[in-house]
């Protein structure tokens, strides 16, 4: 287990002088998670986004602390994240979308836990057909697997059940389930049933 903690200190984001949050801090630490809620436009992508170090905030600071120390920029290899706005290649398979994305982070494709991830995902039958095939909830279930097939100690998901049927749902439950005992989930989620528990929560419509 990778002792992480995220400190978030009196983050703000404008856009074009349109303040999207303000005064956003907390702190969460491995097996923990947070929750982001709010209404569509609130800012929670944007959060979303500050977190994994793909937007920088207007004010304010993000912090990852490890035990040897601040993370001042946040590795890749530690985060992965599913998101409406982050898109596979469509024209390669989800056996070959998980290599790459091995082969991205300097790491030797394992073809067994790329198997068993599919399988676990329901897409293990389907792993050598072109994405593109795909339905968008399997498309959902690609996106996971390519978050994890790196084993990531932060899970960042945003919208997770978007376009899933009840046995994607279930599976993607189970692997929230399964990665909160040992890692750090952070889940942005208009639908309080996503989760069945969580330990803080960021509400984006509440006065900052």
């Amino acid at each position: 287990m990778h002792n992480l903690e995220l400190h978030v200190t009196k983050l703000k984001k404008t856009f074009n002088r349109r303040v999207i949050f303000r005064d956003i801090s907390f702190t969460i630490c491995s097996g923990q998670t947070l929750l982001i809620t709010g209404r569509n436009g609130s800012g929670k992508s944007t959060l979303v986004k500050i977190i994994s170090n793909i937007l920088t905030p207007t004010e304010g600071t993000v912090e990852f602390v490890s035990p040897s120390g601040p993370c001042p920029v946040l590795p890749q290899s530690l985060i992965g994240m599913v998101s409406p706005y982050l898109q596979l290649y469509e024209e390669f398979s989800a056996r070959e979308n998980l290599q790459l994305a091995l082969a991205i982070r300097g790491m030797v494709p394992n073809e067994s836990a790329i198997d068993s991830l599919l399988e676990r995902l329901s897409l293990r039958a389907r792993m050598d057909d072109h994405v593109q095939t795909f339905s968008s909830g399997m498309k959902q279930r690609a996106k996971l697997a390519m978050a994890m097939i790196h084993q990531p100690p932060i899970l960042i998901l945003d919208e997770p059940m978007s376009n899933l049927d009840e046995d994607g749902i279930r599976s993607v439950r189970e692997i929230m389930a399964q990665h909160k005992t040992n890692g750090l989930l952070v889940v942005a989620t208009n639908d309080l049933t996503d989760l069945d528990s969580f330990d803080i929560q960021v509400d984006l419509n509440a006065p900052h």
